[in-house]
């Protein structure tokens, strides 16, 4: 049974695994089951093994080759697995030489998605979300380059959608809001 794949994106700390938490929840109670797929914890459980890095925020500090490598291994056994998969990845990563596509071609064509959901908020509300989260060592930054990076991952959508076919959504996540970004992309995950 092959079923369908669905990309979900965002910056760090816009609340993405929130809304792909609860959203996977609300599909299984409607009998609608969505199996949830980090892209980020294949390519750390690789590099781990591998000897590159101890932690996950170390992994946007490797090279471009190294992450490269990860990306596509980490796309290869995604694209095996069956049934409904929310894959919860980034559009690009923001690393010390620029923005890194998330999701480069060889990544697009092994996964072939069917939808691809950008999360977003409002800068202010993002960095807000990151100064209190104390599970995450995250680099410092400003509302602009929260923009900035939100601004790229739009840019990004678009091609990954020229790739690929699929539909690309806007799902808005602001505070206080989470049940109708979740009520939301239920509806188009039906």
């Amino acid at each position: 049974m092959a079923g369908k794949k669905v990309i979900i994106t965002g910056v760090p700390g816009v609340g993405k695994t929130s809304v792909i938490t609860d959203t996977i929840q609300k599909l299984a109670d409607d009998g609608v089951p969505y199996q949830s797929i980090n892209f980020g914890t294949f390519m750390f459980e690789v590099a781990k093994a591998k000897g590159l890095v101890q932690d996950r925020d170390e992994m946007r500090k490797l090279g471009k080759d190294e992450q490269k490598a990860l990306q596509r291994e980490a796309s290869q056994q995604i694209a095996k697995i069956d049934g409904n998969v929310i894959i919860d990845t980034h559009a690009s990563v923001k690393t010390p030489s620029g923005f890194l596509p998330g999701l480069p071609e060889w990544v697009l064509r092994d996964l072939m998605p069917d939808v691809f959901v950008l999360v977003e908020a409002d800068d202010d509300q993002i960095l807000r979300r990151r100064m209190s989260d104390e599970s995450r060592l995250r680099d410092i930054e400003g509302s602009r380059s929260i923009r900035e990076h939100q601004e790229f991952n739009r840019a990004a959508a678009a091609s990954y959608a020229m790739l690929t076919g699929c539909t690309v959504l806007y799902i808005e996540n602001a505070d206080f809001l989470l049940t109708l970004s979740v009520e939301r992309l239920a509806a188009v995950l039906r």
